[in-house]
């Protein structure tokens, strides 16, 4: 595993050709094996798929069939949060505090050496960790 893709990826992805045209240029030159997310983007997506389910129960049906193959795809490439990430974060943390789930995934990303994919560049670059913004950037890290 190469990257660590975040959930505003891994949901563009989702939208299959209207996606962003970076973004699926991106993804066409990476290995699926070299992707993997954190336990953490599982979550976003799983809470959007329960707030969806709140207002059109037949979408959140569509969304879980779709996490469902997601999870699949990713196999063994979904990492925890562990007590070494925990405390990377918390030294990346101080003294400016950090969103926690970017936060957490960069600290993750800077754990495993990995590099971040997400659009919230802005949100870690003090951190350190590689970071690659696909919709923006045109050319794979």
């Amino acid at each position: 595993m190469k990257f660590l893709v975040d959930t505003n990826v891994i949901s563009e992805l989702r939208k299959g050709r209207r996606a962003h045209p970076n973004v699926l240029a991106w993804a066409e030159t990476v290995d699926t094996g070299q992707l993997g997310t954190s336990v953490l983007v599982l979550a976003e997506i799983r809470r959007g798929v329960e707030l969806k389910r709140l207002r059109d129960p037949l979408q959140a049906d569509k969304l879980e069939l779709w996490l469902n193959a997601v999870r699949q795809g990713l196999e063994d490439r979904v990492l925890p949060v562990d007590e070494e990430i925990a405390t990377v974060w918390a030294r990346l943390s101080v003294p400016n505090p950090l969103p926690l789930v970017d936060g957490l995934l960069a600290a993750t990303a800077i754990a495993r050496g990995l590099t971040l994919v997400t659009r919230n560049t802005r949100d870690v670059n003090a951190t350190g960790v590689r970071a690659f913004d696909p919709f923006v950037d045109r050319s794979s890290p």
